[in-house]
C-alpha cells in the first residue's frame, strides 16, 4: 500500500504529522522570502545612484558632426538607428548589426566605435563624427580621395566604416606601420576583398593628411 493510500485510509496521519507536499511548500516559502527581500535591497541600492529611463521614449541631444541634434527615442535604441532613422545621417551602414563587420563605424571623441552597439542615450555628451563630416566645401577628405584613387571600394557597404577607421588610425599614427594598420583596421571587414587597395589608400592618405595639417598650420 502506498503512503497516499495510507493517508486516505487514515485521516489522522495528515493531522498528526506533516505531509511531504506541505513540507515542501513551507520550505520553499521560507527560502524565497529572504531572497525576495534581498533582491529588493539590491534594486533599491542600485536605484539610489543610477537613474532609470524608459520604457517610453525620452528626449536626447547628440553632438553630431559639430551640431547639436535632438531626437526622441526609446532607451534601447542604438546610435546607428538614431543616426539613420531619426537624424537622416545615413553614412554609417547597417550590415551585420552585431559588431562584427565595422560598416557602422563612427568616431566618438575621436575613437572608432561600432554604432550598432552604442545606445543613443549613452552617446550624449560625446562628440560624434560620421563620414558626412569629412567632405568640406565640395572637396573630398584625403582619406576619401585616397579610397577613390586606389579603387579601395566595390559594393560600398563597408566603405564609410573603413574610411572613418582609417581617419582614426591616421589621426593617432600619421605614418602607421604595417602592424598598426592591421590593428587599426582589424575591426572592419570587406567582403569584396579590396584590402590591397585599402592598404594603398592608407599610404596615400597618410601623405595627404600631413599636407592638409601642414597647410592649416601655415594658414
Amino acid at each position: 500500500m502506498s503512503s497516499s493510500d495510507e493517508r486516505h485510509d487514515n485521516p489522522q496521519a495528515d493531522q498528526a504529522g506533516v505531509s511531504r507536499r506541505n513540507f515542501l511548500k513551507g520550505t520553499s516559502v521560507a527560502l524565497t522570502v529572504p531572497l525576495i527581500a534581498q533582491s529588493e535591497k539590491v534594486v533599491k541600492a542600485a536605484g539610489a545612484d543610477v537613474p532609470v529611463y524608459g520604457p517610453d521614449k525620452v528626449n536626447i541631444t547628440l553632438t553630431v558632426n559639430g551640431a547639436a541634434k535632438t531626437a526622441s527615442v526609446e532607451p534601447r535604441v542604438t546610435l546607428l538607428d538614431t543616426l539613420r532613422n531619426e537624424l537622416d545621417t545615413t553614412g554609417a551602414k547597417r550590415v551585420c548589426d552585431r559588431a562584427t563587420c565595422g560598416a557602422c563605424t563612427v568616431l566618438m571623441d575621436g575613437k572608432p566605435v561600432y554604432s550598432c552597439t552604442v545606445l543613443a542615450i549613452e552617446a550624449q555628451g560625446h562628440k560624434i563624427e560620421t563620414v558626412e563630416s569629412l567632405e568640406q566645401n565640395g572637396k573630398l577628405h584625403p582619406v576619401q580621395q585616397a579610397f577613390w584613387d586606389n579603387d579601395a571600394q566595390q559594393c560600398g557597404f563597408c566603405t564609410p566604416g573603413f574610411v572613418m577607421a582609417c581617419k582614426a588610425l591616421l589621426d593617432e599614427h600619421p605614418t602607421p606601420t604595417d602592424e598598426q594598420i592591421k590593428l587599426g583596421l582589424g575591426g572592419n571587414l570587406c567582403r569584396c576583398g579590396t584590402y590591397h587597395g585599402i592598404k594603398g589608400a592608407v599610404a596615400q592618405a597618410s601623405a595627404g593628411m600631413k599636407k592638409l595639417k601642414g597647410g592649416k598650420r601655415n594658414g
